[in-house]
């Protein structure tokens, strides 16, 4: 029989600061069979830096993980950690002499230890005494201190998944990589561990980098965000200037479902088929893409914005999803609305568009 998940809250064990730690890429470059996995990517992580590496499976996230680590060697480039070189030009530091915690995603732990001696798998240079004393205040930080003496299989997923968070934190590591750590756990669940582990993450005052492919995901928990493309770091900075300033139209997908349509700049304004808006600066006369979020569209009785017709809405709980066919789009802009009233299909509406939610695009972008 599983132990539950779902306890009552209790007060955390205040958990010790590690000491935070930089790492740095310097124009790092891996590929694997002559496949390029990881382009030319320089990037800072700030000590007691919270930073997640997003992007589609085989993007390249998992590959600088595994380079910060030192399970991968770069085929050109560096790897620092505090300023001292790593990894590259003839330097090569092995994983145990890092000072690296490492959660990978399937946990990792072992079936035949309890979860007690799971944790101090890490501490093998303290003595036993001392060893098993750390080992239970790291489950103390995550509030498993009662199933020390307990097998991982007795476990339900979320607890394996703190478990396994302890043995990285346990050797108190400068800095912590985890490899989507949350992937295998149901979305409430998911919720759940995800605020806790942040939580622990900040105690700590460890310096982490957490791979994930669920932007969501991303903009709870990372201080900023490196968005990867195949292989190639496409934008870097905090969850909000990600959203709201995506560097490409690839970018603005990502975050979010989006109305695309084509556009015209004219005298500093973008012509669409929901209006004329304000065109960014710099951005030359001529053919842009144009994307709206489906939030920034508000729907109006017929007579005001842009007239449009219902042909689907769908309750989706403290949303209504609208689809709304306009003159000039190929497909119906999606809407998602909390003020659909009596709106139903068929009817005619007005429709306007928020100019903050309204993304300009040079074309022919990713």
């Amino acid at each position: 029989m599983l132990v539950e998940d779902l306890e009552e809250p209790r007060v955390r064990t205040r958990t010790p600061a590690a000491i935070a730690k930089g790492l740095a890429f310097e124009a790092v470059e891996l590929a694997y069979g002559g496949v390029p996995a990881v382009r030319s990517v320089s990037l800072d992580v700030k000590p007691g830096e919270v930073l997640c590496l997003l992007g589609q499976s085989g993007c390249g996230k998992t590959s600088l993980l595994r380079l910060a680590a030192g399970i991968e060697r770069p085929d050109r480039g560096r790897i620092l950690i505090d300023g001292t070189a790593v990894a590259g030009e003839g330097a090569f530091v092995p994983p145990e002499k890092r000072g690296v915690g490492l959660v990978f995603q399937d946990y990792a732990l072992f079936p035949h230890l309890t979860n007690l001696e799971n944790v101090m798998f890490g501490l093998g240079a303290l003595k036993r005494p001392e060893a098993e004393r750390e080992a239970r205040l790291a489950l103390a930080r995550v509030d498993l201190a009662d199933v020390a003496e307990a097998y991982p299989h007795e476990l339900s997923g979320g607890q394996q998944q703190r478990i396994a968070l302890a043995r990285a934190m346990a050797p108190r590591p400068g800095i912590l990589l985890l490899d989507e750590p949350f992937s295998g756990l149901d979305a409430r669940l998911r919720d759940q561990v995800r605020t806790e582990t942040l939580a622990v993450l900040k105690e700590a005052q460890a310096t982490a980098v957490i791979v994930t492919h669920d932007p969501e995901e991303a903009m709870r928990l990372a201080d900023r965000i490196a968005l990867l493309r195949k292989g190639v770091l496409v934008q870097l900075g905090p969850p909000a200037e990600l959203y709201r300033r995506p560097a490409d139209l690839g970018v603005a997908r990502f975050f979010c479902e989006l109305n695309e349509m084509e556009g015209n700049v004219v005298d500093g304004r973008v012509e669409t088929p929901l209006g004329a808006f304000p065109a960014p600066a710099g951005l030359a006369a001529g053919p842009v893409s144009v994307a709206v979020r489906p939030q920034g569209i508000r729907l109006e009785r017929a007579g005001f914005g842009v007239a449009g017709r219902i042909v689907e809405r769908r309750f989706l709980g403290e949303l209504d999803l609208v689809e709304v066919i306009v003159d000039g789009l190929e497909k119906p802009l999606v809407v998602r609305t909390r003020d659909a009233g009596t709106l139903a299909k068929g009817d005619e509406v007005g429709v306007c568009a928020d100019p903050g939610e309204v993304l300009v695009f040079a074309a022919g972008g990713a």
